[in-house]
């Protein structure tokens, strides 16, 4: 006879459905009271094997609509650069991408500042969208100096990414991170196939190379397949 705890058992069997593919990322699992009688248990013993799984990141709770099984993120590092194609490659994926816009544009003020140019410099503009699987996971909107990376415009980006062309042209020297979560525009959503209630999460990336500033860009995933780490040394 099983002798653990009666919340542990009923999280054993959540788990063994969820690692045995019973029940996929995005199923909905059974109700509280279902498990309940399921599991002649209290509904508050219920309640704290469900509540655990869900701190642990293996269940999200969806207010009027139930609990369902968390789809597995993908995780990408904050202390350093890596090629996105590779990252997917490396998990056993298929990556492709979209080239929405590669253009020369004249800096506004805001993008002149943050590149650190003046305003109405002709700089580059890329847009791209990353596909793992055909799945849409990251939105790349990117500003490039043409002084310091001048034949970015005439790349083909199909062959080799924005990251690995500047990476190998341009050496890095330091990068600057910052992250937030945002309710996307309507353009964003469609390029990620999300809908109106999905948030995204935006990293704003800063590079230099030597004591240059390269690019600038904002790289855009769905909130609930991406996530971003930071391990320091203490």
């Amino acid at each position: 006879m099983n002798s653990s705890p009666r919340y542990i058992q009923i999280q054993d069997f959540i788990l063994e459905k969820i690692n045995t593919h019973v029940w996929l990322p995005g199923n909905k699992i059974p109700t509280e009271l279902e498990l309940t009688k399921q599991f002649n248990v209290s509904r508050m013993t219920v309640n704290k094997a469900i509540r655990d799984l869900v701190n642990q990141g293996l269940l999200e709770r969806t207010p009027r609509l139930g609990t369902f099984v968390c789809q597995k993120k993908v995780e990408s590092s904050l202390s350093d650069i890596r090629n996105i194609a590779d990252e997917i490659r490396q998990r056993g994926k298929t990556y492709s991408n979209k080239i929405l816009r590669q253009v020369t544009i004249p800096a506004d003020d805001d993008i002149a500042m943050r590149l650190g140019v003046k305003i109405d410099t002709p700089i580059f503009f890329s847009e791209i969208i990353h596909y793992e699987d055909d799945t849409a996971l990251q939105l790349e909107v990117r500003w490039v100096n043409p002084l310091f990376a001048p034949d970015y415009i005439t790349q083909d980006f199909s062959l080799a990414t924005p990251n690995e062309y500047l990476t190998k042209n341009c050496p890095l020297s330091s990068i600057e991170h910052t992250v937030e979560a945002v309710m996307p525009i309507t353009s964003i959503q469609q390029h990620l196939n999300l809908t109106a209630l999905q948030p995204c999460l935006l990293l704003n990336r800063r590079t230099w190379s030597k004591q240059d500033l390269i690019s600038v860009a904002l790289l855009y995933h769905p909130a609930d397949k991406y996530k971003l780490s930071l391990k320091a040394e203490m």
